[in-house]
């Protein structure tokens, strides 16, 4: 077998997995991504702290796997992605303000996206996962996994926080 050929296969076997993993859904229509590789930095440091047990009593499924396990959820899958309305997003584990409508945005990524978040509301990790380098977006008060934020965003601030929308809940005005 040629080393070309070689390459071929392994990239196609890598990325078949990968892509298996966008594809397949738990019970309901929401695909879940969880990186193995991120340990839970919501254990230490915030003023809501709970064991694993208390959190997986207080959320659903498919919000422990992205808020407690760093989980992704499928692009598109989260009907806050379209929601306009006026109101304030919460963080779905502990209530805690977070965006308003004033600042969401159509990033047409498929995931909930805003400019700026609300004063104190959000905190940052680095995440190395995925053979990338990118900013974690954390709920400052539980430490709740958000999404993460990118430097495209439009103006004032050029931030787009692309949050997956089963971390949030949506509160109209």
């Amino acid at each position: 077998m040629k080393k070309r050929d070689l390459l071929i296969t392994g990239a196609t076997i890598i990325g078949g997995s990968w892509l298996l993993q966008f594809l397949r859904s738990p019970s309901t229509d929401r695909a879940i991504v969880v990186d193995s590789n991120q340990t839970n930095q919501a254990t230490k440091g915030y003023k809501i702290m709970k064991t694993e047990d208390e959190w997986k009593q207080a959320l659903s499924p498919e919000q422990y796997q992205v808020l407690r396990k760093h989980g992704t959820e499928r692009a598109s899958s989260s009907p806050l992605d379209k929601e306009y309305s006026a109101g304030t997003y919460k963080c779905a584990g502990c209530d805690l303000p977070l965006f308003t409508s004033d600042t969401k945005f159509d990033s047409r990524t498929g995931w909930p996206s805003f400019f700026a978040p609300l004063e104190g509301a959000i905190a940052t990790t680095t995440d190395k996962s995925l053979f990338m380098t990118r900013v974690e977006v954390h709920c400052s008060r539980c430490g709740g996994h958000l999404g993460h934020v990118f430097n495209d965003g439009p103006k004032p601030t050029g931030e787009r926080y692309c949050m997956n929308g089963v971390s949030l809940k949506f509160t109209p005005a």
